[in-house]
């Protein structure tokens, strides 16, 4: 039986379609996004939490998150220690609530989790991959 091109047009539609529905469950996708020079690999997950992995100390990262938080006009209010060195800094903005935590992997290696949520149960990871972006920029070539 030998099928039109717009039938087989569909037929392809249809696969691909199939294919995404079946590829696109709960399992973290990890995308990169370029950021000056090519240099940034910013982790997302599909939850909306963005990752990144500095190769400088925990301190560091901190001193220059802040220092992101402020250049994007955003209101910090306050910190939290967690177990094993990781610390959670807390920053608020206009309808979002951000949680960026600091964990230190070794004495000059830092992870940094990032989860921008607006209204309480959306993500907004654009303004979380920003923050990681400018942090990445206050540590320059350090990271």
């Amino acid at each position: 039986m030998r099928h039109s091109g717009i039938e087989l047009t569909l037929l392809r539609g249809a696969a691909l379609l199939c294919a995404g529905a079946l590829l696109s469950g709960c399992v973290p996708v990890a995308l990169t996004a370029g950021g000056i020079g090519g240099s940034t690999a910013v982790q997302h997950t599909l939850g909306g939490i963005t990752y990144r992995t500095f190769t400088v100390p925990a301190s560091n990262v901190k001193t220059a998150s802040l220092d992101a938080l402020n250049r994007m006009g955003l209101k910090y209010t306050g910190s939290t220690k967690g177990e094993h060195g990781a610390e959670t800094l807390k920053a608020k903005a206009t309808e979002r609530e951000i949680e960026i935590t600091l964990e230190p992997l070794s004495a000059n290696s830092t992870r940094m989790k990032v989860v921008a949520r607006n209204g309480g149960i959306f993500y907004d990871s654009a303004t979380a991959t920003e923050i990681i972006l400018q942090t990445e920029r206050q540590l320059g070539s350090k990271a």
